[in-house]
């Protein structure tokens, strides 16, 4: 990521960071100083929590089809690494980031929408709540979510050494779950493979990315925990306004990401139409949507 100008929210429990550019959260410090968010390490990956609008993961040959015409976003929508989000609202413990639709964004995307994210602070707890506006008059189709990269391990000090497979994801409710997987261009494939098997944890190991994310549609948990296998849960995402979960790593990166989504990454068979693209919301014209996930610290 380029240099960003950092923008901090805070109460007595946390202090929030959060780029100007592409309004990701970089830092979430408790009042110990413990960092909790991956630092973004460039050789590795060089993100921290990308936002992801209006489409999730990859269009196939990086482009879609909207009422006969061609057009194109770059992968994960065009929040990502934008540089003209606006601050329309900054107070101690909470934040918002606005971009909106101008002549540019019409030529790649075609519907008058106004993005607006809001970071806010409860107690231990810190919520990202997005709300889609349009502005048109017709309907307007997008995906929408969140893609947070946790460190893991946790600390690192003189005299302990923590190591990726002493932590574990724990779901809130015992799951019996396939994951979809995706080919080497980050299409769906259409097939699935055997993965939660009445269980309400995955143990972490590096090696569990080697194919790409864990995508999971058909959970019946809205929570999931980062959690020391001894000294418990280290923070729990909550994403109940959302449908499917992606879980990913680099195989050679030390955290986690663990990501609600509204839509996927496109299947391999796809004819382009973006009417049909699956999980994309369909959102009225002059109408808004609001969706909410939260990264709680223990």
């Amino acid at each position: 990521m380029k240099n960003s100008e950092k923008l901090t929210i805070k109460n007595s429990h946390l202090e929030i960071k959060i780029t100007k550019i592409g309004a990701e959260i970089c830092n979430i410090k408790d009042q110990n100083g413990q960092e909790y968010m991956w630092q973004g390490d460039a050789s590795i990956w060089g993100s921290h929590a990308p936002v992801l609008f209006p489409i999730i993961g990859a269009l196939k040959n990086g482009s879609y089809l909207y009422e006969g015409e061609k057009y194109s976003v770059p992968k994960h929508g065009f929040i990502r690494n934008n540089e003209n989000m606006s601050v329309t609202d900054h107070q101690e413990k909470s934040i918002t980031f606005q971009y909106k639709y101008d002549e540019g964004t019409l030529k790649d995307y075609p519907f008058k929408f106004e993005f607006n994210i809001t970071f806010s602070l409860e107690g231990k707890a810190l919520r990202i709540q997005h709300e889609i506006v349009n502005h048109g008059n017709h309907e307007m189709l997008f995906s929408l979510g969140g893609h947070p990269a946790f460190k893991c391990p946790l600390t690192e000090t003189e005299t302990e050494t923590e190591n990726y497979n002493d932590y574990e994801l724990q779901f809130e409710k015992t799951e019996n779950s396939n994951r979809h997987l995706i080919n080497n261009e980050g299409l769906q494939n259409g097939k699935t493979a055997p993965f939660l098997e009445n269980t309400d944890k995955i143990q972490l190991q590096h090696q569990l990315f080697k194919n790409d994310a864990l995508i999971f549609k058909d959970l019946k948990s809205k929570q999931i925990s980062l959690a020391h296998k001894t000294k418990g849960k280290i923070l729990t995402v909550s994403y109940t306004d959302f449908d499917y979960l992606g879980i990913w790593a680099k195989t050679n990166g030390d955290f986690v990401c663990i990501e609600p989504w509204l839509g996927i990454t496109d299947n391999e068979n796809t004819n382009g139409d973006f009417k049909k693209k699956e999980g994309l919301i369909k959102l009225e014209g002059n109408k808004s949507f609001e969706a909410t996930f939260s990264i709680t610290i223990h």
